[in-house]
């Protein structure tokens, strides 16, 4: 549990650090995230980047158990 916490904490920071050039991979602008706008509110949910997340990161969960 200690190795699966650490290995999270570093896979964040380097996330943080590397924030400019990931925004750059079209996370959160994938077809299917809902974007609706109207005069007075904006409302966005990036559905299609939180699955391309989760998957991502159940295969680096999958290979840290093996």
């Amino acid at each position: 549990m200690r190795l699966f916490v650490i290995v999270l904490g570093a896979l964040l920071l380097a996330a943080g650090l590397l924030w400019p050039w990931l925004g750059r991979l079209g996370l959160g602008h994938l077809p299917g995230d809902i974007s609706i706008r109207s005069e007075r509110s904006s409302f966005y949910f990036p559905i299609t980047s939180c699955v391309v997340v989760s998957l991502v990161l159940s295969f680096v969960v999958w290979l840290l158990n093996r």
